[in-house]
């Protein structure tokens, strides 16, 4: 069951100027929507983009036998590193 199709037990309120209600009132009008399910529809695509970005990327064969590459290296001590994440911070 797809989120436009579940139960609808959920409310988000939104502020916006006049402006902005007008031009998502015009969109909503042009696709045979209501305001709700244009934004609703508009906003779940949104998401879903969002998260895609941060989830998945897409390597051309060199690159991905580079990356697998770099993964598969030995670990390496970085005393830098290390004194870093050890050593108390200036909010400390």
């Amino acid at each position: 069951m797809s989120p436009t199709t579940q139960t609808k037990t959920e409310r988000i309120d939104v502020r916006l100027s006049p402006s902005s209600k007008a031009l998502l009132q015009e969109a909503a009008k042009a696709t045979h929507k209501n305001v709700s399910e244009f934004i609703l529809e508009a906003g779940i695509v949104a998401a879903n983009q969002a998260l895609a970005e941060r989830r998945i990327f897409l390597l051309d064969e060199a690159r991905w036998k580079e990356f697998q590459e770099v993964l598969d290296r030995p670990v390496q001590k970085k005393p830098r590193l290390g004194k870093l994440l050890n050593d108390p911070g200036v909010l400390d």
